[in-house]
């Protein structure tokens, strides 16, 4: 099998690609430019992408192309459509992130709920020395427990921060495409925005999913809600949410992911990078190391059932 590796090095350091070379001739390119594409896949049988948009403008010459393995979850930059059309298979990796990303969107909420980085600043920067006072308790911090914790998806990364808000004493709501058993209540969207202090995204990004959180749902919210998106950036209306945080409507919001990335100063997003009361991050939240290492070896099996005909993490 001759395997491509489109963008390895967004899969970052620390990382091995033992097993993936071990499943075939491996050829590893740290990025691809788009026009350099076609001509990097042309022979391929196996194609690793993370972040690369590959759809019939640069697929068409890959007439040894058997399968796309896709180094995420979500798949939303491949063409489905075409691939089930070529008989090309197409493998995402379910499950790997859970915990690194779940770790990140609690950690995003005790960051906003805290505000960290106002206290370890007033330390640092030799305030707290100064002052002549034993202790600084401004700006207003909370606790969580006893705050309901409204979460938009319920798959895996969405279910393993139920559990990590209910260790800490929040009322947990859930909002699920599909019904589902649950030891949670499950609502409908707008009666979860209605009532939560905290609402977490970890939903897909599809056709139903694309600006979700709107305008009109962020006006039913609670005034001051802590919102936090680990999904997809266009889960969300960035234009509303910069407006409704710049207004003071949300009180804390929190992202690692953006319609655009990374975005430019064009973008709503660029407006509230120093905003005290938002946290940002560079689309980090899936990659602890030990999520990417699984993440490759799980690519690996994806290979090996191909070659064994099993339909494996099939997307199609």
């Amino acid at each position: 099998m001759r395997i491509v590796i489109l963008d390895g090095k967004t899969l970052g350091d620390g990382v091995v690609f033992d097993s993936i070379d071990a499943a075939g001739e491996l050829t590893f390119h740290p990025l691809t430019a788009p026009e350099d594409i076609p001509a990097r896949i042309e022979n391929a049988d196996v194609v690793i992408v993370n972040k690369i948009k590959l759809n019939e403008s640069n697929l068409s010459g890959a007439r040894s192309l058997k399968l796309i393995c896709v180094a995420a979850t979500g798949y939303d930059n491949i063409d489905i459509n075409y691939c089930r059309d070529r008989g090309i298979a197409v493998c995402n990796v379910v499950g790997y992130s859970t915990d690194s990303v779940a770790q990140l969107t609690v950690s995003l909420v005790l960051d906003l709920m805290m505000h960290m980085p106002y206290f370890t600043g007033y330390v640092k920067d030799g305030s707290y020395s100064a002052s002549g006072v034993a202790n600084c308790l401004s700006p207003v911090f909370r606790e969580l427990a006893g705050k309901t914790w409204g979460i938009i998806g319920a798959g895996n990364i969405g279910m393993k921060v139920a559990k990590i808000a209910d260790a800490f004493g929040c009322r947990v709501l859930l909002h699920c495409r599909h019904q589902k058993e649950s030891d949670y209540p499950i609502l409908p969207l707008d009666q979860i925005c209605a009532e939560s202090d905290i609402l977490s995204i970890h939903t897909p990004l599809n056709e139903d999913s694309y600006h979700l959180i709107d305008a009109d749902r962020i006006a039913s919210m609670k005034d001051g809600v802590i919102l936090v998106n680990v999904a997809r950036g266009a889960v969300t209306d960035e234009s509303a949410i910069a407006d409704a945080v710049l207004n003071g409507k949300i009180g804390g919001f929190a992202t690692d992911v953006y319609s655009v990335e990374p975005f430019g100063t064009d973008h709503p997003m660029y407006a509230l990078r120093e905003h005290p009361g938002v946290c940002m991050t560079p689309h980090m939240a899936w990659g602890a190391v030990e999520a990417r290492q699984r993440c490759i070896n799980e690519m690996a099996e994806n290979i090996r059932a191909l070659e064994r005909g099993d339909i494996r993490n099939r997307v199609v």
